[in-house]
């Protein structure tokens, strides 16, 4: 496939996955007002400004009719980081959820390789709706249990970058990293995990989904595109 091919190949099914899901700015705005407000006016006003800027999302979704969901959780994202800050006395403590979740994350990514049901597998499963039992095929699953341990090695990354910003108190370049290697570097992450994760399964030669479904012998086409 040519170059230009490839790329709307990649666009296309970057916005079926993510059609609908608007959580970037919900999940991105607050640190970000945060992190600014605590370097000119100090982490009082930093807290409450920032939990009002996520109230204000979940407010102006509601006033358009939009989905509520990811307002919601931005909102009590928020919530918790300031708690979690307020508790620790200390901005970078805006930050420790991140850092709780991106652990949880890494754990979860290598216990399902280990397992045999890789995450990316299963979030695959949710967003394409496309049968269980082919991702779990001897010629396909490798190529999710690949990307996931990928995954592991991205989110352990940050962890431990997050977590030294954190040691050492660094409020500043932790937010800057959070923000940066959050939405910014999970795109990245994803067109990088489709583009591996289609080579992979074409050189696995398993079966297509539709040849899943219909019990096909081998040997098969395989899965041209989708991952």
């Amino acid at each position: 496939m040519a170059q230009g091919g490839k790329f709307q190949e990649v666009t296309e099914e970057f916005r079926t996955v993510v059609a609908g899901r608007s959580n970037i700015i919900d999940a991105v705005v607050p640190p970000l007002a945060f992190l600014l407000l605590n370097a000119l006016l100090g982490f009082t006003v930093a807290s409450w400004g920032s939990l009002a800027i996520a109230a204000a999302l979940a407010v102006l979704r509601l006033i358009r009719g939009q989905t509520l969901g990811y307002a919601l959780g931005g909102l009590a994202t928020t919530a918790f980081a300031i708690l979690a800050a307020r508790l620790s006395n200390q901005a970078e403590g805006y930050f420790l959820p991140n850092l709780i979740s991106g652990g949880l994350t890494t754990v979860v990514c290598l216990i399902s390789v280990m397992v045999g049901r890789p995450l990316v597998a299963l979030t695959s499963h949710l967003a394409r709706d496309w049968p269980l039992g082919w991702y779990w095929h001897p010629q396909v699953r490798p190529a999710y249990s690949e990307v996931t341990l990928a995954w592991a090695i991205f989110f352990a990354l940050r962890l431990v970058l997050q977590w030294l910003l954190f040691r050492e108190a660094q409020a500043a370049v932790l937010g800057v990293l959070s923000v940066v290697m959050g939405w910014p570097a999970t795109i990245v992450l994803l067109v990088l995990s489709y583009l591996y994760g289609t080579w992979r399964l074409k050189n696995l030669a398993g079966p297509s989904v539709e040849e899943f479904k219909k019990d096909a012998a081998a040997p098969w086409e395989g899965q041209q595109r989708g991952f």
